[in-house]
C-alpha cells in the first residue's frame, strides 16, 4: 500500500487531509513538526511526502535538504503564494506546490499525478503469470491477451497494488468511479465477477465480510 508522510503543523488541516487520503486508500501518518519528519523518515519508508513550508524550528525549505538524498517525492503545502517561494521550492527539488486554501480533490489529483510521473518505471504489475501494463492498459495471462473493460482494468491495477489488504467498498469506489459509495453493491460486485472469472481468479480475489474484497497472493 502507498503510504504518504504529511508534514504540517495545523493539525486540523493535517487530520483533514489523513482521513481524506485514508479515504481513498493511502496509508498516512502526520508530523507536526520538522524533527518528528525526520523521526519517522528514519524509521518508515514512504512514497511521497505532503510538507508545509512555514513549520516550527525547522521550516519545509531546510528540512527538503534533509528529504532530498531519500529521492521520495514531495508536494509542498503552503500559504505562501509568491513566485519566488514558488521557484525555490521547485529548486529545492519538490515535486508540486499546492497554495492554501485548496481543495481536497485538488490535493488528491495532484498526489495522483505525482505518484504516476514518480512510479513510471513500475509500469509492469505482475501476479503469479498475470502481466498488467499500466502504461498500454493491456493485460495478458500466461502470455494470452486478457480482455477487460477500463473500469475492470482499474479495478485490477488498484486491487493487485493494496494486494494482500482488504479494501472498504468506500474506498473502491472513490478511487474507480470518483464518486461516494451510498450503500448500492451491484456494480462493484458485477465487476468483481467479471474479474474473477475472465482471469480465473475465483480463489484469490475473496470477499471480506461488511468490508469489500481483498486479493490474497502468496509472496
Amino acid at each position: 500500500m502507498i503510504r504518504i508522510l504529511i508534514v504540517e503543523d495545523e493539525q486540523a488541516i493535517s487530520r483533514l487531509i489523513q482521513i481524506s487520503l485514508r479515504n481513498v486508500g493511502y496509508a498516512c501518518d502526520c508530523a507536526f513538526d520538522g524533527k518528528a519528519a525526520v523521526q519517522y523518515l528514519e524509521s518508515t519508508s514512504y512514497d511521497l511526502i505532503l510538507l508545509d513550508i512555514m513549520l516550527p524550528e525547522i521550516d519545509g525549505f531546510e528540512l527538503m535538504e534533509y528529504i532530498r538524498p531519500y529521492k521520495i517525492p514531495v508536494i509542498f503545502l503552503t500559504a505562501k503564494n509568491s513566485v519566488n517561494d514558488r521557484v525555490k521550492g521547485l529548486h529545492l527539488g519538490g515535486d508540486d506546490y499546492i497554495i492554501k486554501p485548496f481543495e481536497i480533490v485538488e490535493l488528491i489529483a495532484r498526489v495522483e499525478a505525482v505518484l504516476r510521473r514518480y512510479h513510471k518505471n513500475d509500469a509492469i504489475l505482475r501476479v503469479e503469470d498475470v502481466e498488467i501494463n499500466t502504461e498500454s492498459y493491456s493485460v495478458t495471462k500466461g502470455g494470452v491477451p486478457v480482455d477487460l473493460t477500463l473500469k475492470e482494468f482499474e479495478l485490477l491495477v488498484l486491487l493487485v497494488q493494496n494486494k494482500n489488504t482488504a479494501l472498504f467498498r468506500e474506498t473502491i469506489f472513490s478511487r474507480i468511479w470518483k464518486t461516494d459509495y451510498i450503500g448500492e453493491t451491484r456494480t462493484l460486485d458485477l465487476h468483481i465477477q467479471r474479474l474473477r472469472k475472465k482471469l480465473g481468479w475465483q480463489e484469490k480475489i475473496k470477499t471480506v465480510y461488511k468490508v469489500g474484497y481483498r486479493l490474497e497472493v502468496k509472496e
